[in-house]
């Protein structure tokens, strides 16, 4: 890996190898030969910069996050914000959109890549570049045969729900009525080997009590799954049940048996987040001895010891009709914590 003018590696070196390293660990194909060039475009400043921190991903590190699912436990996944910290938003839309289409087509075919253009164009285009924030993220996830999913994050303005697909348009209203709390803030596109969809996730303003979701469940034909997400959410915070403001996204999309609802809460915001997260998360899995198994070898791939828990960022809970809650979790791994790299930058300040 050639190093930087300063001597440094770039931070590229650090991320392949993580990937690298969890790709053998997990068991899937390893993620360079598709992503090589991406990664050195992302990282290319040195493994000491700073600036690194300046993202809407993961503020304060380095924007890769990988995340657990136990839906698909056996999944090496994870999201990056696209080129260096001083790209433009239209910068990073573009390029996460070029990476969809080059991988989407030779990978999942012309069908595919049809259905993705079609679901993209408002966020492609040209119109109302300049209110766009960070622009996308770009997500992918790879199994023992190769790349899995590609997934890419779109800043979403209300007056573009017309541009959804009608029955997502439909399921956004809805949301938005019941519970007006609710603001869009990004559409995530995804395709896999066997369908491709399309999810909305709105940002909760305010203090949001965790049973107070159960009219717009109820609504939504998911409610008799409020139980289950409320015992995930009580075990894993130590009895918390109110979260606070700007704590809370909340995803909607349309699945073949109904609605998934995606519960997702920024852990940083939890003022009190128990220090035993992780071993009562774990407790909430204990029903679920392969699932609970896979996180375990998860964890130990991205180098993270029991008692060495790393930043978790997100803690993840979706349902649908015919599925109780499930989840997912979004980590920081310890080395691409910048907290170190920033007190020496302002100690020589």
């Amino acid at each position: 890996m050639q190093r930087s003018a300063s001597g440094k590696r770039p931070m590229a070196a650090h991320v392949k190898r993580s990937l690298s390293t969890a790709a053998r660990a997990l068991g899937t194909r390893d993620p360079l030969p598709y992503l090589d060039t991406l990664i050195d475009r992302t990282f290319s400043l040195p493994e000491d910069d700073v600036s690194y921190t300046r993202n809407a991903l993961t503020p304060g590190a380095v924007p890769y996050e990988p995340s657990f699912s136990e839906a698909e436990p056996d999944t090496l996944r994870f999201t990056i914000e696209p080129l260096g910290p001083d790209a433009s938003p239209v910068a990073r839309r573009d390029e996460a959109t070029r990476e969809m289409r080059r991988l989407v087509c030779p990978v999942f075919g012309r069908d595919a890549l049809r259905w993705f253009d079609s679901r993209s164009e408002e966020w492609r285009g040209f119109g109302g570049l300049g209110w766009m924030s960070y622009g996308a993220w770009f997500g992918s996830a790879f199994d023992e045969d190769g790349l899995y999913a590609t997934k890419i994050y779109y800043e979403l303005l209300p007056t573009q729900i017309d541009a959804l697909a009608p029955p997502l348009a439909r399921l956004t209203r809805q949301a938005m009525n019941e519970m007006p709390s609710l603001m869009p803030i990004f559409t995530s596109i995804g395709c896999n080997r066997e369908a491709g969809s399309q999810r909305v996730t709105f940002l909760h303003r305010g203090p949001l009590a965790v049973s107070a979701l159960g009219p717009l469940m109820n609504r939504l034909g998911i409610g008799h799954q409020l139980p289950s997400l409320m015992r995930i959410v009580g075990v894993a915070l130590g009895g918390r049940f109110e979260l606070p403001p700007g704590g809370v996204l909340i995803g909607m999309r349309n699945k073949p048996e109904g609605v998934e609802m995606k519960l997702e809460i920024l852990l940083a915001a939890i003022p009190d987040l128990p220090g035993r997260f992780l071993d009562l998360l774990k407790l909430g899995l204990a029903e679920r001895p392969r699932q609970l198994a896979a996180l375990a070898r998860w964890l130990e791939a991205f180098g993270m010891e029991a008692n060495e828990q790393g930043h978790f960022s997100v803690l993840s809970i979706r349902v649908t009709p015919h599925s109780p809650a499930r989840i997912s979790l979004y980590v920081r791994p310890i080395e691409f914590e910048m907290r170190e790299h920033i007190e020496e930058a302002r100690a020589l300040q």
